[in-house]
C-alpha cells in the first residue's frame, strides 16, 4: 500500500464536502507530476487530505476507492481521475508550521515543492503525520 497527500482549497472543495459523499472524483488536475502520481495511486491506498490556502493543514484521511481512469470531461485523453473516499477526520490538524518544524519531514514535497496538489508520502512521514494530526 502506497501513501498519498492530496491538497484542496476549501472553498473549492473542503474536508467537509468530502464527509459528505460516499466517494468523489479527485478531478481539475492538470499538473504532469500531480497526474503522474494519480496514475500510480491504486485501490486501498491511504490519502492525507489537506487545506491548502490560509488553513494549511492535514485534515482528514482519505482512501482510494477507484483507481485511475481517464477523465471524462478531457478529450485529449492526457489525464485521469480517482475516486477518493473519506476515512476519518483528524482530531489535531497537522498544520504546515508544525510539519516544516518536523526535521525528519524536511524533505517531503509539500516541504519542498509547495505547489504541487497531488503527492507521494514514505511510510514514516505518513506515520509522523498521521500521529501529529490524531488520524
Amino acid at each position: 500500500m502506497a501513501h498519498w497527500l492530496v491538497k484542496s482549497e476549501p472553498h473549492t472543495w473542503s474536508w467537509q464536502d468530502q464527509l459528505g459523499v460516499k466517494q468523489e472524483p479527485w478531478d481539475g488536475v492538470r499538473n504532469f507530476q500531480a497526474q503522474k502520481n494519480m496514475r500510480a495511486m491504486a485501490v486501498g491506498d491511504n490519502v492525507l487530505f489537506y487545506h491548502s490556502g490560509k488553513e494549511r493543514a492535514v485534515v482528514g484521511l482519505c482512501r482510494v476507492a477507484v483507481g485511475p481512469y481517464p477523465d471524462p470531461d478531457d478529450d485529449s485523453g492526457r489525464f485521469c481521475l480517482v475516486d477518493l473516499s473519506a476515512v476519518k477526520s483528524a482530531s489535531t490538524p497537522a498544520t504546515l508550521a508544525n510539519i516544516k518544524a518536523t526535521p525528519t519531514l524536511a524533505t517531503i514535497a509539500l516541504v519542498r515543492q509547495p505547489r504541487l496538489s497531488v503527492m507521494p508520502l514514505d511510510a514514516d512521514a505518513y506515520g509522523i503525520i498521521c500521529r501529529m494530526s490524531g488520524l
